[in-house]
This record gives structure tokens, sequence and C-alpha cells, in this order.
């Protein structure tokens, strides 16, 4: 059997595509014209030896194959990248201090931190999990180098937006949420104590909607409230990443709950320009975060606005 290498950047511009949801814009990215991305997926195809893209009306969508060779690409991708800065920063030394929203401390910090140890041993962490005024508060007063907070629209001299993402109404994993619209009772709302931002858009959409609620759990914790929420002692909102498995988002007016709005996602820097070890350790939070984003189901409401953003696919054209 031959044995077969895939070129990693050919790989690159197949997950980059994949990624923006347009090859047109992978090769604006890349700095590559589009018959060049093009000749890339091609070879990719015949290295592959089986079709990645598949017809899926007017444009493309991936095989199964297509949808392994994906994942297999990223991670090959993600070693790569962990190598290279290995081996070109493997003097970097010092002291980084970074700060998580509570939603993150579980899922993302453990991943990013073992990326960063392992390519940078030298360099000391220091590793903080508190609610987003915190974040902002320590960060400004130079406490912290970086924090990953939720936007209320408080900016800080040096901050990048990563992502707008979806709040969703969450409930027992097992059995039906604690309310349906039509009881005559108020909804039971679980929270995190004030100030919380998500506490107050799902308060404001309730009472935009006419509908009644109560304080039925308050946590000073995001994990007292998983167990409040898990137990059915109330409906509560956060957004889809980190989401434990003893509790599970509603679908789209389940329970008779009006949507809820986008929260933003920034990235707050304590200096314009940090320090190597810093501006490392920023890139891997943004790539961790870029594929949790990437990886939230869109209900199916929102099908068609996925298609037209990159699940139908032209190698060639980019999206149709």
């Amino acid at each position: 059997m031959r044995r077969i290498t895939f070129d990693l950047d050919v790989l690159r511009t197949f997950a980059t595509g994949m990624d923006l949801g347009n090859f047109a814009r992978a090769a604006d990215r890349l700095g590559r014209s589009t018959s060049a991305v093009s000749a890339q997926l091609k070879k990719l195809e015949e290295q592959a030896g089986t079709p990645i893209f598949r017809k899926s009306g007017r444009g493309l969508a991936l095989t199964e194959a297509g949808e392994t060779m994906l994942a297999y690409a990223r991670r090959l991708l993600d070693l790569n990248d962990e190598a290279v800065a290995a081996v070109q920063s493997v003097e970097l030394e010092g002291w980084v201090r970074l700060g998580l929203q509570e939603d993150f401390g579980e899922n993302l910090l453990p991943e990013v931190l073992g990326r960063f140890a392992r390519a940078h041993p030298k360099v000391r962490i220091e590793a903080r999990v508190v609610r987003n005024a915190e974040l902002l508060e320590r960060v400004t007063t130079g406490k912290l180098d970086l924090a990953l907070a939720w936007s209320a629209g408080t900016l800080t001299a040096h901050c990048e937006h990563i992502a707008d993402v979806p709040m969703r109404w969450i409930g027992p994993v097992n059995g039906l949420p604690a309310w349906a619209a039509g009881s005559g009772e108020p909804m039971p709302l679980a929270s995190l104590e004030a100030p919380c931002l998500l506490r107050n858009a799902a308060t404001k959409v309730l009472d935009e909607a006419g509908i009644s609620w109560r304080l039925s759990f308050v946590s000073p914790s995001l994990g007292g409230l998983w167990a409040a929420t898990a137990a059915g002692l109330g409906i509560t909102v956060r957004t889809p990443i980190g989401l434990p498995a003893k509790v599970r988002m509603l679908a789209p007016g389940e329970a008779g709950l009006p949507e809820l709005p986008d929260l933003g996602l920034v990235l707050h820097r304590a200096e314009a320009e940090p320090d190597a070890a810093t501006s490392r350790l920023a890139e891997l939070v943004l790539q961790a975060v870029h594929e949790a984003v990437r990886d939230i189901p869109i209900p199916s409401d929102q099908e068609k606005a996925l298609r037209r953003f990159g699940r139908n696919i032209d190698p060639a054209r980019g999206s149709r």
C-alpha cells in the first residue's frame, strides 16, 4: 500500500475555508488565488482517494469522508502550530496572569493551559476564574494581563471583540422544564447573584413579552446554578459554551419562552503590546474560543442562514 503524506498547506486551506464558510475568503486570508485554492482541494481529494465534497443543491457539502478529513486536518494543524511555537520560543520565560469567566473555567482553561505548558514550560501562569465585573476591574488596574469576559458594552483600553454567542434557556436534561406558558404561574428563574448580564437579558425579554417571572433560585457560583437547574428548581439562561451533561438547552419556542439575544465575548489586554509570553497565551485562548464557538449547535430555524454562510460550498467560488 502506497504511503500518503498529506500536505499541511493544503490542509490549512481546507480547514480555513470550512471555518470561514467560503473558500474565496480563505484565498484572501491565505494570500492565494481562487484557482490555486481549487487546485489544492483537488490535490487533497486525490491524496485521500475518495471524494470529500458532494453536490448539495447549487453548491457542495462535505461527504462523510470529508467530515473525517476536516477533523483530522484540525488536529494535525494544531499539533504543527504547537510544535512551531515550542521550537521557535523554546527560551520563552515569564509570568502571565489570565482571568476567565466561569463558563470557560472547566472546559477551555485546562486545554489552553495544557497546550501552553507543553510548549513553554518555563512560563508561569496564574489563572483566576471570577465574575465579569471583577475581570474588568483587574485587567484595568493591571492585576491581570488577559481577561476573557462577556460584554456589557463596557470596553477597556486594549480589547478585542471575539464573537457574538447566542444565549439560550436552560432546563434539566431529564424531564420537562419547570414552567410552561399558559400555566398561570410566574416563570421560575434560576440565576447567579446580581450583577449578572444574562439575568438582566432574561428579565428584559420576559418583561417585553409580558411574561411574569420570579427568582426561584439565586447562586453565587455557576456550579450551584447548574445543580438547581438540573434539579428542576427553575429555568436559567446561559450560552451553549460549557454546559454540563445534567442540563440541556431548550428548543426554540419550547415552553413558550421568548427568543434571547446574542452576548458579546471580548478578550481584554492590560497593555497594547504585551510581552511574548502573554501574546502567545492570548493566541491560544483565541483559538480555543473560536473552536468552542464554531461547535455551537445552531437551531433549525437558522438552517437557511447556515447554508448561506457556508454549508453549501463551492471550492472554486466560495458559498452560493
